[in-house]
């Protein structure tokens, strides 16, 4: 049986698709969703620079942490990178080897509660019941936490040091600059692959329906290029129009943290409701590897299972 491509939008012009997934956004209450997960991900925040700070303090690379917090700066507002700096300047004055089993505890668990509340965001883009067992949940909660965060920090070590290690390749083979500007051209695609492979393993996994992996989708593609130009504009409008610094006082940089962190929810969630409705349109014109709504599998996927039981 030949599979459809996703990216044929199950039938739909991008103009339809873009109605029902602006419809979809309300009745799922994405905006309210997106701010839980802001919440979620604001207390796994700081756990993780705990266990990052331990973690990297023992790498081989040197100023690693100095490097991703540079990239961080560019990417956040001025006024949330300057907080959280000046957070991760107290953690490091206080940093301790000890604190590395404390840090990783925290910041799975916390990390793992944000992955919870995406797994129940992504049942309702799929209008299904979780009938999982709590601990099943709990489980792939933390799986998905440690898969997600590496496959991110592969892309950010990468980005970071990407130029170096062409160099250092290039020097120890005796393959000149041009393999080393090669292999610089070719991290950016890399490290695109792997944060779009994290969000689809996000997606793959969270929501209580049998899925078919793919490494990248129209929602995964939607969700990644929305973060990247929210996080340019957030910080641009930031930079030159709104002063939340003067206008908040030192809370100015928590309240910018925690709008960040909430588009970055209701962007991810954004792509969901994009590969579901692609899916639905699909069930719809009669696609038996597609589900329809509330359908925990697709017609082609619920025949297959007893003879995979079998």
């Amino acid at each position: 049986m030949t599979e459809p491509s996703p990216w044929n939008l199950g039938g739909l012009s991008l103009r339809e698709l873009g109605r029902r997934v602006w419809r979809e956004l309300g009745e799922d209450d994405v905006t309210d969703r997106g701010a839980a997960l802001a919440y979620y991900f604001l207390f796994a925040l700081f756990p993780t620079l705990l266990f990052l700070t331990a973690l990297l303090g023992m790498s081989p690379l040197p100023g690693l942490m100095d490097a991703l917090i540079a990239y961080a700066d560019k990417a956040l507002p001025p006024a949330a990178a300057s907080l959280v700096k000046h957070t991760l300047d107290e953690i490091r004055a206080g940093a301790r080897g000890g604190l590395l089993s404390l840090g990783v505890l925290a910041a799975l668990w916390s990390g793992s509660n944000g992955m919870a509340s995406i797994m129940t965001a992504l049942n309702i883009a799929y209008d299904v019941k979780d009938g999982r067992p709590w601990w099943k949940r709990r489980g792939l909660a933390v799986l998905l936490t440690l898969g997600f965060g590496l496959l991110i920090m592969i892309a950010l070590v990468l980005l970071v040091f990407g130029p170096m290690l062409g160099q250092a390749i290039a020097a120890g083979l005796g393959l000149g600059n041009v393999f080393a500007l090669a292999w610089r051209i070719l991290s950016v695609p890399v490290v695109a692959l792997c944060a779009l492979a994290g969000i689809a393993l996000v997606y793959y996994l969270a929501p209580a329906v049998e899925q078919r992996w793919r490494w990248v989708t129209p929602g995964s593609v939607v969700a990644l290029v929305l973060w990247l130009a929210m996080s340019f504009g957030l910080r641009q409008y930031v930079s030159r129009f709104a002063n939340y610094t003067a206008t908040y006082g030192s809370i100015g940089g928590v309240i910018l943290l925690m709008l960040w962190l909430y588009l970055t929810g209701v962007v991810l969630l954004v792509g969901a409701e994009i590969n579901a409705e692609i899916e639905h349109a699909a069930a719809k014109r009669g696609e038996e590897t597609a589900k329809a709504p509330g359908a925990h599998a697709a017609p082609a996927d619920r025949e297959q299972a007893p003879r995979h039981a079998a």
